[in-house]
């Protein structure tokens, strides 16, 4: 029998360390949907475990040895060893006592702001995120080293290879410069125009559960590989044939529950439509956490917020909850769900607004990795921040500061993803519009599946293979062009109808 070559060597490799990613995943996916509380220092413990045992097997003497050796002309394969690469220099730069500490308080932290969220209590979780933050500089000081990259765009590194501070910063500079002239326009323009009216509730918890199922699975995602649950904060995991969704409900507003649904099955359908071929491998996993978000806003904002969709589902929500018809139909519910307001909470906002809490956020961490921002002057400067872009200061910090898990958690440099994968999307529906006949016909008809389909040949099935630009370009013509969002944004909020 032949021996494997050392390209299939690290194959098997990888594949293990992902494998022991995926239960690292499942452990936090039951954490954040079933476990009790008193759960929390054991879970901890099993997720650093994880970590330590992930980080050896990644920088194993072996894996470099076959790293040195390996070659191929296979074009799958070529880029396969691309991230390897990449990531084992990585995993090498760190070392495993710092794995397992960050690990840990990433856990710790988390935990503790659950409770200083619901309370409005930053002072209770503030020495846990401040060891956060020490651990992640630490982290990203090794990175740095590594990779040739500053602290913070080694971290944004790990979400989203290929971007960094310098390329997002003038990009969110020239949105807010559009939205210093966007968002008064538009807020004139809705002053005109009937306010919308909100459906009276309650709504119970059963129906609004019934109707996400099935809004899922007409989305496309398929039962036999997903499962749909509630938490404190909507997010997709899993593995890509075990895909976990989850949302909160809320008895006195469907909206929240129906649009995160919808958002977080367009990534799960992301990680469906990944090459099976190439499944745990670097090269069949999603090309990055902007590329990610771009799938998740294609359906929600761009597919599901649309006319043509919005027209379909509103009878169906009807439906579900019964009530009065008028609130239900298009021209109200468009102005419910593409309402423009100023807003604290970033989940909630609508799509023009949105961007100015990421900026928010980019600003911040770069300035806490950078050693310019102190933890206990966090809230502080957070409503100094919000109050500059968005005219708006948060009640408290529950509205403020404690609002997202991202940083309790350990994950600095991760909100660029969020508006790069907004503009992504526009300028992927904008090519998708130009190259799919009749795509607002098939929204007309709750049906996602064309656009799916496009999605599937130049997103999904490409993986890893290409980068977050390489991808856009293929799919559109030209690497990511912010102005498509803006178009859009105009298109929507000021040359549409009322």
């Amino acid at each position: 029998m032949t021996p494997p070559s050392a390209y299939q060597r690290l194959a098997t490799r990888f594949k293990l360390i992902a494998t022991i990613g995926e239960c690292a995943s499942m452990l936090g996916w039951d954490a954040a949907a079933v476990m009790p509380q008193g759960g929390g220092a054991a879970r901890g413990d099993q997720l650093a475990a994880l970590a330590v045992l992930r980080h050896q097997h990644l920088t194993a003497p072996e894996i470099e040895a076959d790293l040195a050796a390996a070659e191929t002309t296979d074009p799958w394969q070529a880029a396969d060893l691309r991230l390897m690469r990449h990531e084992y220099a990585r995993a090498r730069a760190l070392p495993e006592d710092l794995v397992e500490a960050r690990a840990k308080a990433d856990s710790d932290c988390e935990k503790v702001w659950r409770v200083a969220r619901k309370n409005a209590d930053f002072a209770l979780v503030r020495p846990h995120l401040a060891e956060v933050l020490r651990l992640t500089r630490e982290t990203a000081a090794a990175l740095s080293d590594a990779l040739g990259l500053s602290p913070y765009d080694a971290l944004m590194d790990g979400y989203q290879q290929g971007i960094g501070a310098d390329d997002v910063a003038p990009v969110f500079a020239a949105y807010e410069d559009f939205l210093t002239t966007a968002l008064p326009a538009v807020e004139q323009r809705q002053a005109r125009y009937k306010a919308p009216t909100s459906p009276p509730g309650p709504f119970p918890i059963a129906a609004q559960a019934a109707l996400c199922r099935d809004l899922v699975q007409r989305l496309g995602l398929d039962f036999e590989h997903a499962r749909l649950d509630q938490s404190a904060h909507p997010f997709s995991g899993g593995t890509p044939s075990d895909v976990r969704i989850t949302t909160r409900y809320l008895e006195d507003d469907f909206t929240s529950a129906v649009l995160a649904v919808v958002h977080e099955t367009g990534h799960a359908l992301y990680e469906r439509g990944l090459p099976a071929a190439y499944a745990r491998l670097p090269v069949g996993e999603a090309a990055g956490m902007a590329m990610h978000e771009s799938q998740s806003l294609i359906v929600e904002m761009q597919a599901v917020r649309s006319d043509a969709f919005l027209g379909w589902l509103g009878p169906r929500l009807h439906d579900a909850f019964g009530g009065a018809p008028d609130p239900y139909r298009l021209d109200n519910l468009g102005r419910l769900w593409r309402h423009v307001q100023r807003s604290t909470i970033r989940v909630d906002a609508d799509e023009m607004t949105y961007p100015a809490h990421v900026i928010l956020r980019f600003r911040l961490e770069r300035a806490m990795i950078a050693g310019d921002l102190a933890v206990a002057d966090l809230p502080e400067a957070w409503n100094t921040g919000l109050h500059a872009l968005l005219g708006i200061t948060p009640p408290d910090d529950a509205q403020g500061c404690l609002q997202d898990i991202h940083w309790y958690d350990g994950a600095f440099g991760y909100f660029p993803s969020y508006t790069l994968g907004a503009m992504a999307a526009a300028q992927l529906m904008q090519a998708a519009r130009d190259q799919v006949p009749d795509l607002d016909q098939a929204f007309g008809r709750g049906d996602l599946s064309p656009l799916l389909g496009w999605l599937r040949v130049h997103v999904h099935a490409v993986g890893s293979r290409f980068g977050f630009n390489e991808i856009l370009a293929h799919a559109t013509g030209r690497k990511l062009d912010p102005l498509a969002f803006q178009a859009h944004l105009r298109t929507r909020y000021l040359n549409g109808a009322g």
